[in-house]
């Protein structure tokens, strides 16, 4: 028999997660530097917290920059895999920008040196896997340091998918690659084990191929905010809503709903698209073997609405309450025509 979800209860729940708490933190720094002057141009803009990179303009192209810090538990408790995470997460996030990778540099602090080696074998592992210079960083090795681990990272891109550009009226889809599995009891969800390096870069250029083709607008890395978490931060930016439809989320057979919307996948983004591009931008997802599917349009309402069958609920109303705080609804960030783009 399947099991009756009550939608409110869950919407509730993943609301009170840990993960959606600590991106409500980030309040806090946008508050001193995420602060957009009218007069800035929408290049300026670009470089403003609220995408997933810096994104800086240079002639013809953007340069891309980012940074992830790990958890000092998580660096302690697996050190390989988090330099290898770190790598990966970043690595994400300039595909979400619609750029390539081109190099890391890392910053670690800790007191065990055999567990310093692992941390650096699985930074450079990635780096290796997904073809990036390890071009070095800082080390502080001594007794009595705290754990610690950041990873930078740069890229450049072409044409920009940007958070600035998500307008009422387009399609959302949700990719994501389903043959993984999760690690552990965690939400992390890992498709990259056992996959040749080959394989890993090609389904990671799926996005930019398609930003260079003109063919979506805007993505999100889907972060350790889950499925509805890191929909919000790809609205907030614009002060945009939505509509999402829980039944058309990709997830493995027999997934555990609540368990799945809190999912941190290895490989998975949001992206928003104009209807007419949506066949093209599906096959080109399914071409590399990942799962790509619309679940949802975005609306002027401010609002996350959600429906599962019959029933209906709010997530989230960005007008009552900021999620990061990086929004810049006084700005003139009406999206960008195709003949501008082309500029």
């Amino acid at each position: 028999m399947t099991e009756v979800i009550d939608l409110a209860a869950l919407l509730e729940t993943l609301r009170s997660t840990r993960a959606m708490h600590s991106k409500q933190a980030i309040q806090q720094p946008a508050a001193l530097i995420g602060g957009a002057n009218p007069a800035l141009t929408r290049e300026q803009l670009y470089a403003l917290p609220g995408d997933d990179t810096a994104a800086i303009g240079c002639g013809d192209h953007f340069q891309l920059l980012a940074i992830e810090g790990m958890l000092p538990a998580f660096v302690e408790a697996s050190p390989w895999f988090a330099g290898w995470s770190a790598v990966m997460a970043n690595v994400s996030d300039i595909s979400a920008m619609g750029g390539r990778a081109t190099a890391v540099v890392n910053a670690y602090w800790h007191h065990d040196n055999a567990a310093a080696q692992q941390l650096l074998a699985g930074i450079r592992a990635a780096c290796e896997a997904y073809g990036l210079l390890l071009a070095g960083g800082h080390t502080s090795l001594t007794t009595g340091n705290p754990t610690a681990l950041a990873v930078a990272i740069t890229g450049v891109a072409q044409n920009l998918l940007s958070t600035l550009h998500v307008a009422p009226g387009q399609v959302i889809a949700m990719a994501v690659d389903l043959d993984g599995h999760w690690h552990a009891d965690s939400t992390y969800w890992k498709a990259f084990e056992g996959v040749p390096a080959e394989r890993l870069r090609s389904k990671l250029d799926v996005l930019p191929r398609l930003a260079d083709a003109r063919l979506l607008h805007a993505a999100k890395d889907i972060s350790n905010a889950g499925v509805l978490g890191s929909l919000l931060m790809l609205l907030e930016t614009t002060g945009c809503g939505a509509t999402i439809d829980l039944a058309a989320v990709p997830c493995p057979p027999d997934a555990d709903l609540f368990r799945w919307l809190q999912v941190f996948p290895s490989y998975g983004f949001l992206m928003t698209l104009d209807e007419r591009d949506w066949p093209q931008v599906q096959t080109a997802f399914a071409f590399e073997g990942v799962r790509c599917e619309r679940v949802g349009q975005v609306n002027a309402s401010g609002a996350l609405n959600v429906q599962l069958g019959e029933q209906r609920g709010e997530f989230w109303n960005l007008r009552e309450q900021a999620f990061t705080g990086f929004s810049y609804p006084h700005l003139d960030l009406s999206p960008l025509n195709r003949k501008q783009q082309e500029h």
